[in-house]
């Protein structure tokens, strides 16, 4: 699986990301460890008091353990998977917070340890963390069987088109998923070897270059939202500006805006709506059974987790009234019933516990692969909306640069017969008028 670690601070702000359950279809708090408090944001308050007696700044690391999309994970595998980070790290002993995800057919979770020993009031080092993580993500993907990414294998193979948590919330800000933001403008960097070509690629695809504020090279989208063209791209300022050349013979981003705003007329944003519009109601179908699937999901968790609840205290009654009391009490520890009768209600609790996961988890994974039949159908919708917008940006690129051409040749042709009619007409007399 892909372990992401990072250390930081915002305690609170962590704990209400880790309870989300708007963006996450189910959530659920796996373990608290180590902590006075019972739940999460009570920890996160507890480990961010206990920080502010050192000079620790980040003072937690959270780990996200993403399991390949169509794995079965269970929750003891989960646990393994964190007993190798936690050996690996030297976290063992530290107090941790673990909440698992799940989210368009995917199941994952996340880890949030408090970094300060509280014995000595200073802060575990993790040192190379980022390689520790990587050598046990590999370790993983051979345990378990799976197939390793390549760019696991050789950083040089890694996809290009993953993002950091800032082009994901940028991607979302603008309705896109940040995946398919990168595949578009790299595709474009790819089948251009000019400025020129590569404008002409962008536009086709909703974008347009302009001179960044601070970022170089930055591409415009139709929203007014400014991306790094270097980063989407996966290339270095140095290799853009080579083929771009300076970023200051471009419009500024507050001119591509004004820019766009003129070329977007009112029968372009009307086509666009209409576009977006027919994606979204094409979609309602899916989405409301996306969200009646989940509903449905819940109530059927639910209605397990109670009944294993009220399942679990009548057998716990009925082993304890194996145990008799009294006189025969006595007698049954004289006799080693009282032995035997305790070790096979232990055997029977150590039976019913492994039952009651066994029923989880099978209810899980029957739903998530119920979940990820649903969400194919959302991907492959996905994919015709965003290739249906494509081509409507590219007809659009194509009607602006023929306005402009029309344009530049209008002027050409005004400039021409304004010389003409300088050329024909017979220079003015300025001298003194000698009629008079």
């Amino acid at each position: 699986m892909i372990l992401k670690g990072s250390q930081r601070s915002g305690a609170k702000q962590l704990g209400l990301h880790l309870l989300k359950t708007d963006e996450n279809e189910h959530m659920e708090v796996h373990d608290i460890r180590g902590f006075m408090a019972e739940d999460v944001l009570g920890a996160m308050k507890e480990a961010q008091a206990t920080a502010m007696g050192t000079k620790c700044k980040q003072h937690l690391f959270s780990i996200s353990l993403n399991p390949p999309q169509h794995a079965d994970v269970s929750p003891e595998q989960f646990e393994a998977a964190l007993a190798k980070i936690e050996e690996r790290m030297l976290l063992t002993e530290q107090a941790r917070v673990v909440v698992f995800h799940e989210k368009e057919g995917r199941r994952h979770a996340h880890a949030v340890y408090s970094r300060i020993i509280a014995d000595e009031m200073k802060a575990v080092q993790l040192s190379h963390y980022k390689n520790k993580l990587h050598e046990v993500s590999k370790e993983l993907f051979i345990e378990h069987g799976w197939e390793m990414p390549n760019g696991m294998r050789d950083k040089k193979n890694r996809d290009p088109r993953n993002f950091t948590l800032d082009e994901w919330q940028q991607a979302k800000r603008m309705g896109k998923n940040a995946g398919d933001l990168k595949a578009v403008i790299q595709d474009a960097w790819n089948i251009s070897d000019s400025r020129k070509a590569f404008e002409r690629a962008l536009e086709d695809r909703g974008m347009f270059l302009a001179k960044g504020d601070k970022r170089g090279h930055v591409a415009v989208t139709y929203e007014g939202e400014a991306i790094s063209a270097a980063r989407y791209a996966g290339k270095k300022a140095k290799e853009v500006r080579e083929r771009l050349g300076k970023p200051d013979e471009l419009r500024t981003v507050a001119e591509t805006k004004d820019h766009i705003a003129d070329f977007m007329t009112p029968q372009v944003n009307k086509y666009i709506r209409e576009a977006k519009f027919k994606s979204f109601e094409e979609m309602q179908p899916l989405t409301i059974q996306r969200e009646t699937m989940t509903q449905a999901h819940k109530v059927e968790r639910n209605r397990l987790t109670k009944g294993q609840e009220h399942r679990w205290q009548d057998e716990t009654n009925a082993r304890a009234a194996r145990m008799r009391k009294g006189f025969k009490g006595m007698w049954d520890k004289l006799t080693g019933k009282h032995a035997e009768q305790r070790k096979q209600n232990e055997i029977e609790t150590l039976k019913a516990l492994e039952r009651d996961k066994q029923q989880a988890n099978d209810l899980r994974k029957a739903q998530l692969d119920e979940r990820r039949k649903l969400q194919a159908e959302i991907q492959q919708m996905r994919f015709e909306a965003t290739k249906q917008q494509a081509e409507l940006y590219k007809d659009l690129a194509s009607y602006n640069r023929m306005q402009e051409r029309q344009a530049g040749s209008l002027t050409e042709r005004f400039n021409t017969h304004s010389r003409l009619q300088r050329i024909k007409s017979p220079r003015k007399n300025k001298g003194p008028n000698l009629e008079r």
